[in-house]
């Protein structure tokens, strides 16, 4: 049969049922084997091939499956960059298939010819070139193994025009093993032992989690653990929702935006375990200043991780899950409820400070953490989240709470503007049955707007809760802070957007008073099978807080533009 039906019959052997994509000359030979195939695959036409990648890493962290693309060769494979870039930093399985130009014209700057594997190489696990009908059985089981297995990441597989429409016999093998790689180190028990007593030993013990729990799905072994040993315990941005918001010993999220008391009990606890994430910049502050004080254990499995930034006094090399597991079954029971309280503390700082003028700010212009409060509140915790990236990304981890994993996708490591609309696509495909809520800011939405034709086209029920301040709102929140309030080029001329959604045939509502809020958010998430664009009018110069800013320790946090965090180092109490 030709390389194009053995690549859709490859697809269907691993269990693909949904493709995220857009037509071209180079992939047409798919395409039109693709036709024959529509009981069994569903084909999302998006209207941008990065629009395609961020769907397809919406509907593999939702679901947990690989996400498949299809682009055409030249402008389609290079469009698709920026999705793969985010998903390599976001540990995101996807399987990105671009057509290429044949074999016999490669390096002859053919119509539409890129160097996709040239491009792609840095940004994923594994980049091939199919140049021949007998090698695409082979590639896709490959790629497939590679993309999920370990820490996941993108593959791309640049798929020549004669190995498409060239024909070989079709022989599926699913591939489960590849000499040299090791995508799943077996725990060490040694380590495992040497942790075990150090947590034994510990009087203000700590945990920071990050995705990695939810791609192990080492939920319940975080759960347990920390039940066990009566460990406070924060997350990342990436890591928000692997832990039920009301666990009593879940204390809020780290970083520069995180909350008060996690990022000041990060540079008092004398043991600190971190599972599944990275010591990002946006984590640690100034590296010199992070947890000096502790004793500091990292399970991550990948072995690049341990030490990279952070020296670590044992570190672990393997999966979240297995790792959590072995170390819960030796570890002893404990409590630490002094310790533990004195999170409460620097929370209830945080609510007398910064939280309630947000949420409950009672007079003047609405405030962006009312609305996502209000979201979460009235949604009772159950929709999925997703952010653009911005303000409105992190207010939403601020205010949002969840009771299910896998309910907050974001751009994280690579900081994707753009990333929201179409990774909510990619959402609601995974999971129609939910609401699907996806903040953006004005400048972020329009920057892959045009998939409002997806889903339209789709008819797939996206609740777009757009906070409009007129502003590239976080570009201009340093320019005040940092950049004496010059405000070079942030200002917005924006759209009516009520005329846009309507000629998108999607529902839309603008508010401008809070008395309006409550009543809009109710008929937004009336019904989860329609598509909606929620307006709210938000104050303009609002700013996200508290704030740990660049080149600052963890503990130097800003409560407003004008007041910090009073920190009295543990060491003077």
């Amino acid at each position: 049969m030709p390389g194009s039906e053995i690549l859709i019959r490859s697809l269907m052997a691993e269990g693909v049922d949904t493709i995220f994509g857009y037509p071209g000359g180079a992939i047409m030979p798919v395409y039109d084997t693709l036709y024959d195939f529509q009981q069994q695959l569903r084909h999302i036409l998006v209207r941008h091939e990065q629009g395609a990648v961020h769907a397809a890493q919406g509907y593999a962290r939702v679901c947990g499956k690989t996400g498949v693309v299809f682009v055409t060769s030249g402008p389609g494979a290079t469009n698709a960059i920026t999705g793969i870039a985010d998903a390599m930093m976001d540990s995101t399985p996807l399987v990105v298939i671009s057509g290429q130009v044949g074999a016999s014209l490669l390096g002859f700057d053919a119509f539409q010819e890129t160097d996709v594997l040239g491009m792609t190489l840095p940004i994923t696990k594994w980049s091939y070139q199919i140049r021949r009908p007998e090698d695409v059985a082979w590639a896709v089981a490959r790629a497939f193994f590679i993309a999920r297995t370990g820490r996941p990441g993108p593959v791309v597989l640049d798929f020549a025009k004669n190995a498409q429409v060239g024909a070989a016999e079709f022989n599926y093998k699913p591939v489960n093993f590849i000499r040299s790689y090791v995508p799943t180190p077996d725990v060490s028990d040694e380590k495992i032992r040497e942790a075990a007593a150090i947590l034994n030993s510990a009087q203000r013990p700590m945990v920071v989690y990050g995705q990695g729990i939810i791609l192990s799905h080492a939920e319940k072994e975080l759960a347990e653990f920390l039940d066990k040993t009566g460990t406070p315990a924060a997350s990342t941005l990436l890591g928000l929702s692997a832990l039920d918001s009301k666990n009593p010993h879940y204390k809020g999220m780290v970083g520069m935006h995180g909350n008060i008391g996690p990022n000041i009990k990060t540079n008092e606890c004398d043991v600190l375990l971190a599972v599944g994430m990275r010591f990002d910049d946006r984590v640690t502050g100034v590296v010199g200043t992070y947890a000096r004080q502790a004793r500091i254990i990292h399970i991550d499995i990948d072995r690049a991780e341990l030490g990279k930034i952070i020296p670590v006094e044992v570190g672990i090399e393997g999966d979240a899950r297995e790792a959590l597991k072995a170390l819960t079954q030796i570890v002893n029971p404990a409590r630490h409820d002094e310790w533990e309280a004195s999170f409460d503390k620097c929370n209830a700082d945080e609510t007398e400070l910064v939280s309630r003028h947000e949420v409950a700010p009672g007079a003047g212009h609405i405030r962006m953490g009312e609305v996502v409060d209000a979201v979460s509140r009235i949604g009772k915790s159950e929709a999925i989240v997703v952010t653009d990236v911005g303000q409105n990304q992190m207010i939403s981890a601020r205010y949002s709470t969840f009771c299910h994993s896998r309910s907050l996708l974001t751009s994280g490591g690579l900081g994707t503007m753009g990333f929201g609309l179409p990774a909510a696509v990619g959402a609601k495909v995974a999971a129609p049955d939910r609401n699907v809520c996806v903040f953006c800011g004005d400048g972020g939405l329009q920057m892959t707007v045009q998939e409002l034709g997806t889903i339209m086209q789709e008819k797939l029920g996206v609740k777009i809760v757009l906070l409009n301040n007129n502003w590239l709102g976080n570009v201009r929140q340093w320019q005040q802070l940092f950049f004496g309030s010059r405000y070079s080029f942030t200002r917005l001329d924006n759209p009516d957007f009520q005329s846009l959604a309507g000629s998108y045939r999607i529902t839309h509502r603008r508010v401008e008073k809070r008395e309006e809020l409550d009543e809009a958010v109710k008929q937004m998430l009336a019904n989860p099978d329609e598509p909606f664009l929620l307006e709210v009018h938000v104050e303009e110069q609002d700013n996200v807080f508290p704030m740990i800013p660049p080149g600052k320790s963890i503990t130097d946090i800003m409560l407003n533009t004008n007041n910090w965090y009073e920190y009295e180092p543990l060491a003077k109490k």
